[in-house]
């Protein structure tokens, strides 16, 4: 069969013949139909996201550890569970049963396979515990994840969101997917640390944060007071790494901004599968637009190294 492989750290998928996959006892084989290259598919290639080791010690391998495909019988199917060497960004993939439920009806495939997406967004609720009406700050918001991000929040009732990003163009476009405001991070510091206290308008109950690094240390400087006020807690949920891995928090931005920092994951054991269930609801209706472009598995190579595709998920599909 056909499969993006990589045989170097960093090194770019290349269309290769390997050997098909034959299920065993417990195992389903996988027509592959559409696989997302995400974010953290790159970083795992790269050797920099912190899964990357069983990968890395695998080379050569296939990428991407999930994707939705078809069972023998034509269910159509996510499937997960891969472990390296093999990969999702193959023609066929033999996963545990357990691993491969079946996608909710009128799902398009490629769709299905960017759900993920939009589950980090729904983390404002399952790890921040977003109510109607509370105010949502996406860090990161011209981005894939962060254009779902707004769109969930106004689903979820905020009252206000206000969103950032680099491109005014981008931040523009997010108004007509419910942000009330934007902020250019490609400011200098003190400029950056003003637009986030002046979009405040009483303070962020949440923040969605798929950037980490500049614009977050910036972030807490904003939110510490300069005098003995103490202001509401702001949530601040940290999705991704987007602009860095680290930053640097001063003592006094938890003690008086009531900063409470969680990770993204944070009761998503126990949410995750409603946080699916609604995902799924609003794209079937129309009002989640998921924004998707395809490209086949044959022109891998190509598609992986595209830097034009902001705001969009690049998913594989079949020839």
């Amino acid at each position: 069969m056909k499969a993006a492989v990589v045989d170097r750290t960093g090194g770019i998928p290349v269309l290769s013949d390997v050997s098909e996959p034959v299920p065993g006892d417990g195992e389903v084989l996988i027509s592959v139909e559409a696989v997302a290259v995400e974010n953290v598919d790159r970083a795992i290639v790269a050797g920099t996201h912190y899964t990357a080791a069983a990968f890395q010690a695998s080379l050569p391998a296939v990428p991407c550890f999930d994707g939705i495909g078809r069972l023998p019988d034509g269910t159509l199917v996510g499937f997960g569970g891969l472990t390296p060497p093999n990969g999702a960004l193959a023609q066929f993939a033999v996963v545990p049963a357990a691993y491969a439920p079946p996608v909710p009806e009128g799902i398009d495939p490629a769709e299905a396979a960017a759900l993920s997406s939009a589950i980090a967004g729904m983390s404002m609720q399952t790890a921040a515990g977003l109510t109607a009406g509370e105010s949502v700050l996406v860090q990161g918001a011209t981005g894939v994840a962060g254009r779902l991000a707004v769109q969930i929040a106004r689903l979820l009732g905020a009252g206000r969101i206000v969103a950032t990003g680099r491109d005014d163009d981008a931040l523009a476009d997010l108004t007509n997917l419910g942000a009330d405001a934007v902020i250019n991070t490609a400011v200098d510091d003190r400029a950056l640390v003003e637009a986030y206290r002046d979009q405040a308008n009483g303070g962020y109950d949440v923040v969605v944060d798929f950037l980490w690094g500049r614009p977050t240390e910036l972030l807490t400087r904003a939110l510490t007071p300069d005098s003995f006020v103490m202001p509401k807690p702001t949530r601040l949920v940290h999705v991704g790494v987007a602009a860095g891995e680290t930053i640097e928090l001063a003592g006094n931005a938890l003690r008086t901004s009531g900063l409470e920092i969680y990770g993204a994951g944070r009761n998503m054991a126990t949410g995750m599968a409603a946080a699916y269930q609604q995902v799924v609801d609003w794209v079937r209706t129309g009002e989640l637009k998921m924004n998707v472009t395809t490209m086949p598995l044959s022109r891998i190579e190509e598609a992986w190294q595209r830097t034009d595709l902001r705001g969009s998920r690049l998913v594989i599909v079949p020839d």
